[in-house]
């Protein structure tokens, strides 16, 4: 049993005190500030950089900041149907507090897919340089969901875990972001504080109906699809410069570009990869399925950074 005091039952009271529509956060009077960076820099990791002016180091936080977004609702495309297959695993004749829970997950899951799409669509219209991305999403969920599915609930949790630390230790103090895309990522995080509750729970009955020989798999599998997110981000570093480039009206030199892929691939991984190793809640349950597994996911954090 991993130990939390979390329970369906709690956790979708919880979920359906927060209310929101794509609507209420985006489009119409409510406006991305291109003045204003969207990333902190803790996340984005482009002030260091010395062979970019303030204006370039401006553009290429807010190309993040799109990349962020989509980079999000590129993982929710297979947490989706995880989690609609987890549902009907519990039917008929299940807890219905579990099944209310998780279909309110999936909703909530669509409904962010959908706000990043419209995000991407205000995006594209204010920045105006294109912006390319990695993918499709579609071709990577098929890899992921071919994995075991409690080492699909790990990196889902991962995800989750990760979510949090980056709002609540980054974002929501820092009064330089544009206030628009700040709100985005504070509406995100109300509803993947609840997510971060059920992927445990999952991870537990997961673990619990599996028996001791699929955590060894699932921990496997956890890492071979953390090494190919890891390929998914230098891929998305290469674009990032390409539209940088574009937006700036210049070409970088090769040694600018060699310092720029350098600390990008550091600040791509801490985001979404060493961020989600290190939270100490992540750690703790990969700990109570294998004692000894949080000093690999320490290992792997540091061979990360």
């Amino acid at each position: 049993m991993i130990g939390h005091a979390f329970s369906f039952e709690a956790t979708l009271a919880d979920a359906l005190k927060v209310g929101w529509s794509v609507d209420d956060l985006i489009g119409g009077e409510k406006r991305l500030d291109f003045s204003k960076p969207f990333l902190p820099e803790s996340l984005a990791g482009v002030r260091s950089l010395t062979s970019l002016s303030a204006r370039e180091q401006l553009l290429l936080n807010q190309i993040r900041g799109n990349s962020y977004l989509y980079l999000f609702g590129f993982v929710e495309e297979f947490i989706l149907p995880f989690v609609l297959d987890e549902t009907r695993s519990v039917l008929p004749g299940g807890d219905p507090f579990e099944v209310r829970a998780l279909l309110a997950f999936a909703d909530e899951e669509a409904k962010h897919i959908h706000l990043f799409r419209r995000f991407a669509e205000e995006f594209a219209a204010g920045f105006k340089t294109p912006c390319g991305v990695v993918g499709p999403a579609s071709e990577v969920a098929k890899v992921v969901l071919s994995h075991s599915r409690l080492g699909v609930a790990l990196l889902t949790l991962h995800l989750e875990w990760m979510t949090q630390a980056h709002y609540l230790y980054s974002v929501k103090d820092d009064e330089d972001l544009d206030p628009q895309f700040k709100s985005l990522l504070r509406h995100h995080w109300m509803e993947e504080a609840q997510h971060a509750k059920l992927d445990t729970l999952l991870v537990e009955k997961l673990a619990r109906s599996g028996g001791p020989e699929a955590i060894p798999k699932a921990l496997a599998d956890f890492g071979a699809m953390g090494g190919a997110i890891d390929g998914l981000l230098q891929r998305q570093v290469e674009l990032d410069l390409v539209a940088l480039e574009t937006a700036s009206g210049r070409k970088l030199e090769s040694g600018e570009r060699q310092e720029i892929v350098a600390a990008q691939v550091r600040a791509y991984r801490y985001t979404f990869l060493v961020s989600g190793l290190l939270h100490k809640n992540f750690l703790a349950t990969v700990d109570q399925l294998s004692l000894g597994a949080s000093d690999n996911m320490r290992a792997m954090a540091r061979a990360l950074s």
